[in-house]
């Protein structure tokens, strides 16, 4: 059961990225899209390789990308996935016989994702509504595991963690860029989600 705070900041953050789907300038106190990409380290080719409205809507924090390799064939989880940008990247590592399944709460930023997808021809990419929380997947299924920007807007995090292990197969790994809060907790209404 969804605790009435926890629904509180779900309700807050599907509000914010509703409007991400139609464009996410001005809505954060970083730079986004693909200038941002860039500058974050990601390659320049497979930057180029992912649709305009997916690198347009970049709004991460890291690459968490560049925190392992992701070799060919491999089953790749993206949390968090939004317009799909590391879902696209991340096709493009592990190739025809690989397999990425991105999910996220949005399903205005889906609809984004999915029709990039199409555009992109990346077969081995699907997207699908769902809850770090309470992913739709059996067990040891995926070899990484990538968040972007996400951990940090789940209320319950131990619950996330265990889906999230749970998911991987024995010896996958969680690679995840984050930010942290330093200092006290900023009251509701200016919590990073509520801009």
């Amino acid at each position: 059961m969804v605790s009435p705070e926890a629904s509180s900041v779900r309700q807050a953050i599907a509000k914010k990225y509703r409007e991400v789907a139609r464009s996410p300038r001005g809505l954060f106190k970083y730079q986004t899209g693909e200038a941002s990409a860039l500058a974050l380290g990601y390659s320049p080719v497979r930057v180029a390789a992912v649709p305009y409205a997916a690198r347009s809507r970049f709004v991460e924090v890291g690459n968490p990308v560049a925190l392992g390799p992701i070799g060919k064939d491999e089953h790749v989880l993206d949390l968090g996935c939004g317009a799909g940008f590391d879902a696209f990247v991340e096709a493009q590592l592990v190739g025809p016989a690989g397999r990425v399944c991105g999910v996220d709460l949005s399903p205005e930023m889906l609809a984004v994702a999915d029709a990039a997808r199409i555009e992109a021809a990346f077969p081995q990419v699907e997207f699908r509504e769902a809850a770090v929380e309470a992913l739709p997947f059996g067990e040891a299924l995926f070899d990484v595991a990538l968040s972007n920007g996400v951990l940090n807007l789940i209320p319950d995090k131990p619950a996330a963690l265990r889906e999230v292990f749970r998911v991987l197969k024995p010896g996958g790994r969680l690679q995840a860029c984050d930010m942290g809060l330093v200092g006290e907790e900023p009251p509701p209404d200016k919590a990073p989600w509520s801009d």
